[in-house]
């Protein structure tokens, strides 16, 4: 099991700080870019992830929730993201997208939004690190996590176990202690959670007990 804080949910003022205080117990530091074009929201762009990654050792698990992503791969792998996961719903031809992360030496990963089908995925398996499914709509942290994607993370999990790869699959929206069973159940291995590590009390803990949630979700041997 892979945890991520989001800093979605973290004190812009003082990022470096948020990011030292999980940084000890977290697997990876998630980073929400957007546009106010792809989603009703703006954040942060490379030069905010290139301090993140000079100020931590985790590895950045960029979420790039943009309108022309094509445009951007590039400089945000070169600002240190080791993860850049584009929207399937933000480009015409994801699979030259997919094709142009992989080529910066990143990881490549693709999200869907809620209404996208698992189906979306069939053609692109071969090229993805990891899947994103949203189990919010994109834009906003604090969300209420859709149940009804429960679903939609088993059909990804039998998809990537037919494939035969080592793809993660990681779930972003509502991610709590109530919560991680649930997803974890349908097979997802990467929660990324903002409001709740860093909404209130001591984002160690909190992701401490993710992971305890997470764990006691796994079948026992």
């Amino acid at each position: 099991m892979k945890i991520a804080p989001s800093i979605l949910s973290a004190d812009f003022a003082h990022l470096a700080d948020e990011a030292a205080r999980v940084g000890e117990c977290a697997d990876l530091l998630h980073v929400d870019v957007m546009d106010g074009h792809f989603v009703p929201n703006i954040t942060v762009g490379p030069p905010v992830v290139a301090s993140l990654h000079a100020s931590t050792r985790l590895p950045l698990d960029v979420h790039l929730m943009i309108a022309d992503p094509d445009a951007y791969v590039g400089n945000f792998a070169e600002a240190g993201a080791s993860i850049i996961t584009v929207h399937a719903e933000a480009t015409p031809h994801v699979h030259r997208t997919l094709q142009a992360v992989r080529a910066t030496g990143a990881r490549a990963g693709v999200a869907i939004c809620p209404a996208t089908p698992a189906t979306h995925l069939e053609h692109i398996l071969d090229l993805v690190d990891l899947i994103l499914v949203m189990t919010v709509n994109p834009g906003f942290g604090g969300q209420e996590f859709i149940g009804g994607m429960l679903r939609k993370i088993s059909q990804v999990k039998a998809m990537v176990d037919q494939s035969g790869r080592a793809i993660d699959i990681e779930v972003d929206g509502g991610i709590s202690d109530a919560t991680t069973p649930l997803v974890v159940k349908a097979g997802a291995n990467v929660l990324v959670a903002g409001n709740f590590v860093f909404g209130g009390g001591d984002p160690r803990a909190n992701v401490e007990r993710l992971r305890e949630s997470a764990l006691s979700a796994l079948p026992s041997c």
